[in-house]
């Protein structure tokens, strides 16, 4: 799974597709990573106010990486697909 992700929203909804894909509820994971359910749900919602430690224990789980890297020099927005 390649997703490009540009804000909160992106993240959590390429981390919910990863997370039904392993067949895990969000209590499951929330179990995995120590988290609360609730937690994870704002994560998968884009809220803000979430803590880098709690994304990259989330992604751990999961087994997804955080790349960093210059934007595509498209004339198009990522956002503009959508």
């Amino acid at each position: 799974m390649n997703d490009i992700v540009r804000t909160p929203p992106h993240i959590g909804a390429a981390i919910r597709r990863r997370r039904k894909l392993k067949g895990l509820t969000q209590a499951q994971l929330g179990e995995k990573t120590k988290l609360r359910q609730a937690t994870i749900s704002q994560l998968e919602a884009g809220e803000g106010g979430t803590q880098i430690r709690t994304l990259t224990d989330v992604l751990a789980v999961l087994h997804l990486a955080l790349v960093i890297q210059d934007r595509s020099t498209s004339p198009y927005e990522i956002e503009d697909l959508f």
